[in-house]
């Protein structure tokens, strides 16, 4: 198998035709925005997919872009410290965990498919209507901007990674229903601001019912000496909204929940007065799926996966499918049981992170210092929680989170028809 259409041009799309790359493989990304350009704001790259990253001979862009995360520092609301743990290089790993713009980190990869794959790599006004199986060949059928069908793609094999509201999702699972609202709206944003604390710490203060907010500086350099930072504030409440990264919000919606947020360290409502743009997003996520993959359909990212974003890992697994995914096409014969075996070393792992973020993502020492404390300042945290108490709560969380490679060698299967037959047998 020597071709693969990519649909969707996000992280994930461009990390996997890279890796495609690497091992020989060609491909196509078709994407449906009419041009790509930086959208969003911050986001987390871990070290066990920054490893992937480097592997790519990226490290070097990224660590010009981005900030090397060096802890990540837990606080109730009164501004109180409850832990810090060491993150990244400073962790002992051997590569760095990256905050950084979603838009920078999306231009880089723009850049190095472009580089390495060719201009015509990336096909973008391509907006996916409908797909079906048609022999050993996959039908891809799309519309421009302006709603207007286009010559359909006859394709060899189709990976969809485009995103939560995934057409070849849909196609798969016709009948899984919406999506499951966690009970948390979040608002986000960037903001040009001093550094605060070590000026590269990810700080993660106060819980949900009253307010929690996650900041982090992702871009050095600005004029002033001043970093981009960026912050997610989290509120329990009914549901406003669909599923729309970029859905404008208001601060007049949720800043009242963090008027009295100034401590000695951070104000936080002059951080987030400070925001041009303002966000808005229902923090939901889907039950994880029986299956991802049909003879020569297979999805990838947030198609296959999505989740809460509480133990900033969206990314970096999506990362993670594409570099098992493309290792695994490098030596199969026939793409169908490629994808099968893929989805036996990528779909139980994703789906432990998937209820991990539900249940006991990395801040859930917030939750337990705010129920033992009765949300109130204390007079000694070691008095509500121990620090072995929150290292052993973040360790269950990224003991799960960083699993990469957990599934039996699939050689065999690859090789003759054992994928092809579990692959049916799932169905």
């Amino acid at each position: 198998m020597r071709t693969v259409s990519i649909v969707g041009g996000g992280i994930g799309g461009l990390v996997l035709a890279l890796e495609l790359e690497r091992h020989g493989i060609r491909s196509r990304i078709y994407e449906a925005a009419p041009r790509l350009q930086a959208l969003g704001v911050g986001i987390n790259v871990l070290p066990h997919a920054s490893a992937v990253l480097a592997g790519l001979g990226l490290e070097e862009q990224l660590t010009d872009r981005a900030v090397l995360t060096r802890e990540a520092a837990f606080f109730n609301r009164f501004g109180q410290h409850i832990f810090t743990e060491p993150a990244g290089r400073w962790a002992g790993h051997e590569h760095p965990q990256y905050s950084i713009h979603r838009g920078d980190l999306h231009s880089v990869l723009v850049d190095a498919v472009r580089r390495r794959c060719g201009d015509d790599a990336i096909v973008t006004n391509r907006r996916l209507e409908r797909v079906r199986e048609v022999g050993d060949r996959v039908e891809l059928h799309f519309i421009d901007d302006n709603g207007d069908p286009l010559d359909p793609v006859v394709a060899e094999s189709v990976v969809g990674c485009d995103g939560i509201h995934s057409v070849i999702r849909r196609t798969l699972h016709p009948d899984e229903g919406p999506a499951r609202y966690s009970g948390v709206m979040m608002w986000r944003g960037v903001a040009a601001h001093p550094r605060f604390l070590s000026g590269a710490t990810m700080v993660r203060a106060g819980w949900l019912q009253p307010g929690k907010l996650v900041t982090y500086p992702i871009r050095n350099g600005l004029p002033g000496g001043l970093q981009l930072v960026n912050w997610v504030a989290e509120i329990e409440m009914p549901r406003r909204g669909e599923r729309d990264w970029q859905r404008r919000g208001r601060l007049t919606d949720f800043a009242d929940r963090f008027a009295d947020w100034r401590f000695d360290w951070l104000d936080v409502p002059e951080l987030l007065g400070r925001s041009e743009q303002i966000l808005e997003y229902p923090m939901v996520d889907q039950d994880p799926l029986p299956f991802w993959s049909r003879g020569r359909l297979t999805l990838l990212g947030d198609a296959a996966h999505p989740m809460v974003p509480r133990g900033s890992n969206g990314a970096g697994q999506a990362i993670l499918d594409a570099a098992a995914l493309a290792r695994i096409l490098a030596r199969a014969d026939d793409p169908a049981q490629a994808f099968a075996a893929y989805e036996d070393e990528r779909l139980q792992v994703t789906a432990a992170v998937v209820r991990m973020n539900r249940a006991e993502p990395p801040d859930a020492i917030l939750r337990t210092v705010y129920e033992r404390s009765g949300d109130a300042p204390v007079r000694a945290m070691s008095e509500i929680v121990t620090e072995a108490e929150a290292q052993a709560i973040t360790g269950r969380y990224l003991k799960v989170a960083t699993t990469r490679h957990p599934a039996p060698d699939t050689s065999a299967s690859l090789s003759g028809a054992g994928a092809r037959e579990r692959n049916e047998e799932s169905r």
